[in-house]
């Protein structure tokens, strides 16, 4: 099958910036990795996306953007375009050469029990001033046909166990605001599911108490002591008795039942809760992972995954200790979305999302210089 050039674009629920990575793929099992990139939001963007999504919760209408919403939605796109742009620019990549740019957005509102979800940022706008066709809107078709709309990345991670050459059953655990597992075994369709909090609740206590945005190799909660019996309070969420498919929205949790604790032992129990969690994750799995490999953001916290180490019931490693590009792998994913979106293949399936059968999804922005490339062609 012919692969397809794509840019995949990635802003998560920790809102530290824009992934970008290239991808050859042809949505299936070939995959041709190229560069990657990444591109930071300033505190002052972080700022207006808290606010975005605080207001957000407020919403009942996918396609309002009132007040700091629409202004979040007019700074997302400016800083997608400009990452495309620099990332283009930084590689010496023609954006002719490019097939299709997948575009993700900044989810705002993830409320899967009321078939709404929210990703803000102009796909068309976008098209138009990169001069390639754009993919997004990747979540509503799922959860318009009844599907938790999350985790969309299991497609991907399947293609990469896959080219990876790795036994299965392998846990790929993607840890950034919120965290989710996927669950690899050979050509079965993959499990996946939300299992909790990944960083968010630590990055929010970080900026409450101390004003940083993160907890920094988890300095702070290596200097911690895990309060148990707040750690256990949390584990009581009834989210976690919930059989999968399941997702969460990134608010679903708070950081303030560690109201009582030091910043170090709030730290400490806060990343204990993500590991725990996540542990709490495999009592729903077929078997215990041969593996477990840990990307996004924490991945780089040492303490984090020292936590993980000790409670998940299988050898943990890194991304980048299997080779893969752990920081890169959910733009690549959106990437790899993109070209499924161009073929029309389905994006998300019973075991992943819990919708009733493997479902298309995502839309196409066309460009208007290729629109009009197109026009003349057929006049011509």
């Amino acid at each position: 099958m012919t692969l397809c050039r794509a840019i995949g674009l990635m802003s998560g629920t920790s809102i530290d910036g824009v992934d970008v990575a290239l991808l050859d793929t042809d949505g299936e099992a070939r995959l041709a990795f190229g560069p990657s990139g990444f591109f930071p939001y300033s505190e002052a963007d972080r700022d207006l996306l808290r606010s975005a999504l605080a207001e957000a919760t407020l919403l009942s209408d996918r396609d309002a953007r009132p007040g700091a919403v629409g202004a979040a939605e007019r700074l997302i796109t400016e800083r997608h375009a400009q990452a495309v742009e620099s990332f283009l620019r930084e590689e010496r990549l023609d954006p002719a050469s490019i097939d299709i740019i997948g575009f993700h957005g900044q989810t705002v509102l993830h409320r899967p029990q009321s078939r709404l979800t929210i990703q803000i940022g102009d796909a068309q706008a976008l098209a138009d001033r990169i001069g390639v066709d754009v993919a997004y809107d990747f979540r509503g078709a799922d959860v318009a046909a009844g599907g938790e709309g999350a985790p969309l990345v299991p497609a991907y991670h399947r293609a990469l166990v896959a080219a990876s050459g790795l036994e299965g059953p392998v846990a790929a655990i993607n840890i950034g605001g919120v965290a989710n597992v996927t669950f690899v075994d050979g050509d079965a369709e993959p499990m996946a599911f939300d299992t909790g909090p990944g960083n968010a609740l630590i990055d929010d206590l970080m900026l409450a108490r101390t004003g940083e945005p993160v907890d920094r190799d988890g300095a702070a909660a290596a200097r911690g002591r895990v309060d148990e019996t707040i750690l256990q309070a949390l584990l009581i969420h009834p989210f976690f008795k919930k059989l999968p498919p399941k997702s969460l929205d990134r608010n679903d949790f708070s950081f303030k039942a560690t109201d009582t604790l030091s910043v170090e032992d709030a730290a400490a129990t806060l990343t204990a809760f993500t590991a725990a969690s996540l542990a709490r994750a495999f009592e729903l799995t077929p078997s215990p992972p041969r593996r477990a490999i840990v990307c996004g953001g924490g991945a780089h916290n040492p303490t984090l995954m020292r936590e993980l180490a000790r409670r998940l019931p299988c050898p943990v490693a890194t991304a980048a200790e299997v080779g893969w590009m752990g920081d890169a792998i959910e733009a690549q994913a959106f990437a790899f979305l993109a070209a499924r979106v161009l073929k029309g293949l389905p994006l998300t399936f019973p075991a992943t999302t819990g919708v009733a059968a493997p479902t298309r999804g995502g839309a196409v922005a066309i460009s208007a210089s290729r629109a009009g490339a197109r026009r003349d062609s057929a006049v011509g």
